[in-house]
């Protein structure tokens, strides 16, 4: 059985978990105690040598980095559905784990880090970065129902967790009502689980 080392609060714990359900996949969930280090400890470093969660391990394979689980879950286990062939649509995908990985990293998962847990950043930054990112979803999903194309995808998943718990860092979203009709939708995707800070 495959094993997910996360963190219950974690938005990027949070988008494998969503992929596993919804590709009815079983899973033991290893919880990781950051407080306690357990993250730097030498058996976990074996597999993630940057001691970061999540970590998937497939028999004889660890995978380290949410991204770069989607990609390998989809791609193994999802067929067509989660992991398209056609050339422009899997690079618009990629695309979007790019910015779950930049502009969702450094807007609203940085806000959330301060307001929740008192992380010291550049509070005026990432408010800028995530006021942009954010009107750019809100324009690509007036027009488009899904991130990446007519389907939901990996993309979707990549983008939703920090976006969904972005109010936990103080972020309004009232004013992108496509972003959460949006939610809305993948909230209404078969298999779909929530997490805490998310509403229900």
């Amino acid at each position: 059985m495959m094993k997910l080392h996360e963190v219950a609060l974690s938005g990027n714990c949070h988008k494998v978990r969503l992929l596993l359900s919804m590709l009815g996949l079983s899973y033991e969930s290893v919880a990781v105690d950051l407080a306690a280090g357990e993250h730097h400890t030498p058996a976990y470093l074996a597999l993630n040598p940057f001691g970061e969660v999540p970590t998937l391990v497939d028999g004889d394979v660890a995978i380290r980095d949410s991204q770069a689980i989607l990609v390998y879950l989809a791609s193994c286990y999802g067929g067509e559905r989660w992991w398209p062939q056609d050339p422009v649509r899997l690079a618009g995908i990629v695309g979007w784990l790019s910015t779950a990985a930049n502009e969702i990293a450094a807007g609203p998962n940085s806000l959330r880090l301060h307001h929740k847990w008192g992380r010291s950043i550049d509070v005026s930054r990432a408010e800028t970065i995530t006021r942009r990112t954010l009107n750019v979803i809100e324009r690509t999903l007036e027009n488009n129902r899904w991130i990446a194309g007519d389907d939901a995808s990996i993309a979707d998943l990549a983008v939703y967790p920090y976006l969904a718990l972005s109010p936990e860092g103080g972020v309004e979203l009232a004013p992108y009502p496509h972003i959460l009709r949006w939610f809305g939708d993948i909230r209404l995707l078969e298999g779909y689980v929530t997490m805490p800070g998310m509403r229900k």
